[in-house]
This record gives C-alpha cells, sequence and structure tokens, in this order.
C-alpha cells in the first residue's frame, strides 16, 4: 500500500484510523508524502477534503473537546512541530462505542496522523514547549456550529498524560496543572461545556 501504514479501528472505535507515513531520510534529513488519495483510496479511505487547518500553541494549552453540530467535519491531524496527546470521544448515538475515547501521541517525530470521522468530539494537549497542530477537514469552517463536550467529564474518563489535578464538577482549568508545574490552560469558553449526559449526540 503505497507510502501509509494504516492502522483501522484503534481502541476498538469503529472509524478512527491511525496513520503512519513511508519516511525516506539519510545524512541530509528526509523526506515524505504527508498525504495522497491514492494510497488513501487504496486504504478504503475515500474521503473529499477541502480545507487545511494549521495552529500554534504553547505547553500547558488543551483544546477541546471540539465538534461540529451541522456540518460535521472528518478531520486528518497531525503535529508538525513538537507534541501532542490527541483525543477523540464517540458521539454517535447509534454506536456501541458511544461516549468511549482513544488517544494518540502525535509528535514531530513520529510523523504520525489521526484520521478522525464524522461524529467525534476532539481534542488535544500540548506536551512540549510549543506545537504547531495541522489537519485537513472535509468540510468548510461553518460559524456558529460549534459544540464542545467537557474535557475532564469523569463519564469519559480522559486520561490525559503529565496532568494532575482533582475534579471539582466543571471544566474549569483551575488547580490542575502538567506534572512539571506548568498550568493547564484552556480557553474560557472550554471551561463552560458540559459533561456526555448533557451535549449534543449525532
Amino acid at each position: 500500500m503505497g507510502q501509509i501504514t494504516v492502522e483501522k479501528n484503534v481502541g476498538g472505535i469503529e472509524g478512527l484510523c491511525v496513520i503512519t507515513p513511508a519516511v525516506h531520510g539519510d545524512n541530509r534529513g528526509y523526506f515524505m508524502e504527508t498525504y495522497s488519495q491514492r494510497d488513501m483510496e487504496e486504504a478504503g479511505l475515500n474521503i473529499p477534503f477541502v480545507q487545511d487547518n494549521q495552529s500554534m500553541s504553547t505547553k500547558g494549552v488543551l483544546r477541546g473537546l471540539h465538534f461540529q453540530k451541522q456540518y460535521p467535519q472528518t478531520k486528518l491531524v497531525r503535529a508538525i512541530k513538537g507534541s501532542v496527546f490527541d483525543v477523540a470521544v464517540d458521539l454517535r448515538s447509534g454506536s456501541a462505542t458511544y461516549g468511549k475515547w482513544y488517544g494518540v501521541l502525535l509528535t514531530e517525530e513520529n510523523k504520525k496522523q489521526f484520521l478522525i470521522p464524522k461524529g467525534f468530539a476532539h481534542g488535544f494537549l500540548v506536551l512540549t514547549d510549543t506545537a504547531e497542530f495541522c489537519y485537513k477537514c472535509d468540510d468548510f469552517y461553518h460559524a456558529n456550529d460549534e459544540g464542545g463536550l467537557a474535557w475532564n467529564d469523569p463519564a469519559i474518563g480522559i486520561q490525559w498524560p503529565e496532568l494532575v489535578g482533582n475534579y471539582a464538577g466543571s471544566a474549569s482549568a483551575e488547580g490542575y496543572a502538567l506534572s512539571d508545574g506548568t498550568p493547564l490552560n484552556l480557553s474560557e469558553k472550554d471551561q463552560k461545556w458540559l459533561g456526555l449526559g448533557e451535549t449534543f449526540r449525532f
């Protein structure tokens, strides 16, 4: 199969895939194909991506958990600098794994990509001084269509690496930090999302 290896249904959750590209390196550096429609289709992944996005975040930033309600997106995500722990939560109401999460470490060294289908909440935690994160989407951004899920909902029980703190009944970042003392950093909006039992279902 061309230039990628695809691990399908990771964590026992249908549709989630971890994709590892072939990296060709020597003493000058390396080369890799970051996306090939042909290789994706050979792997049974027929996704018409229409938009690429990129963000930079500092250590301790947690973005998420986000989803789009009326215009859900499939996303293919990766870290091009630094390291993030990337998480998807199944919100598909008819799914046998509704409410189940899976996380993968995405780094500039391992060059792994995480394919997150429609119907999932998504977020990531930055573990290095800075991280640059990019992703492909199969639909355009639609304003005012974003939903969210509490990143620390005990009903889901995401095990964020290096994060210490105690759940105080809300998505507030207060009292949480990385193991080296870096405070957890969330947007005001991301500290107000509710838990699984009170959120949107697809």
